[in-house]
């Protein structure tokens, strides 16, 4: 036993350690689990007795003796790595070219809209995303049994449902008309909230944009110039542009806009299914009862209403197919929008 401690620490201090390999190597071999020295510890039950406690003393100054070489071995192997990574450096290359980030598709076609709309008139209206029952529903003549109230469509913040995370930019049409007198004309784009499953065409989190024009003698053709014109800016001067009656509750008549599709120009393909129209948003003349919540006359002034996801006119604008990418923050999608202002 003893013979074999003197080879053991013959072998340790003759050992050379010059790489990180050689150090797992020597860690492996003298103070792993299955290494030399542990095998000693279990043989020293062979011992004799009275000759065990000097022999478990040497095997401690062996173990000790092969810790100390492991760590000075480590220590030097770190910094010979430290001053090798200072010296190697090539300081006559060229410097790396700062990257510049890109602008996100989303934030390209609500600035997009924001300038169009600007140009005839409208300004930018913005309001709170937790909003209330009144401004939410209420207001713009939602029934107590309409569906959007339930808790599929809706994400409530209180147990009342008072609370709740606004479904769509009308509400900051109701808080304009209760503030301000008319006429009014605004635009409101904003991010909005619906309980929905996540999809390549649906997500619980999507942005709008709504307009709001309220005046005395305000009529349905005002609101079919101003989408012509709006479309025809945005996708070109080549599209076209329908209405189809549809109901919503703060709207009287209603109508979905349609315009023809930007892929097939009209001919019909799988994005439009054949029909060669893409619907992009609602519209329609505002209920008179909802200018009545709103504490204005309606008498005296009439107004037009339209409401539109960016998503989906970035989406056609680009011919995106997926909702999802809008939100994965990929650096490889958002680079495809570099140049673009």
């Amino acid at each position: 036993m003893v013979e074999n401690i003197q080879r053991v620490e013959q072998e340790i201090a003759a050992a050379h350690i010059g790489n990180a390999a050689e150090l797992e190597q020597f860690r492996i071999t003298y103070i792993g689990r299955k290494g030399q020295i542990a095998a000693l510890f279990d043989d020293l039950k062979l011992v004799a007795p009275e000759q065990r406690r000097q022999v478990g003393q040497d095997l401690n100054r062996l173990k000790n003796l092969a810790q100390e070489k492991l760590e000075q071995a480590q220590e030097q192997l770190a910094a010979t790595t430290a001053d090798t990574a200072e010296t190697s450096f090539d300081f006559s290359l060229p410097p790396v070219p700062g990257t510049l980030g890109t602008r996100h598709p989303l934030s390209l076609v609500r600035n997009e809209i924001v300038r169009i709309f600007e140009r005839i008139g409208f300004n930018v209206s913005e309001g709170p995303e937790m909003e209330d029952d009144w401004h939410n529903f209420t207001a713009l003549n939602f029934p107590e049994n309409h569906p959007a109230r339930e808790m599929q469509d809706t994400f409530f913040l209180s147990q009342d449902r008072d609370k709740l995370l606004r479904t769509h930019t009308s509400t900051v049409q109701v808080r304009l008309m209760e503030m301000q007198k008319p006429p009014l004309r605004s635009i409101m784009p904003g991010r909005v909230y619906r309980n929905e499953a996540i999809s390549a065409r649906a997500h619980m989190v999507f942005h709008q944009v709504e307009g709001l024009y309220v005046d005395k003698n305000v009529s349905f053709a005002d609101l079919k110039q101003t989408l012509y014109y709006f479309a025809k800016e945005l996708f070109g001067q080549d599209t076209k542009v329908r209405f189809r009656p549809s109901f919503f509750p703060f709207t009287e008549p209603s109508a979905e806009i349609d315009i023809s599709c930007l892929i097939c120009k009209g001919e019909g393909c799988n994005i439009c299914k054949g029909s060669g129209w893409v619907e992009i948003g609602g519209s329609g003349m505002v209920d008179p009862n909802v200018l009545q919540n709103c504490g204005i006359d309606p008498e005296a002034y009439s107004g037009f209403a339209f409401g539109m996801g960016i998503e989906r006119i970035t989406m056609l604008k680009y011919q995106i197919k997926d909702l999802r990418l809008f939100t994965e923050n990929d650096v490889r999608f958002l680079k495809q929008f570099e140049g673009v202002i």
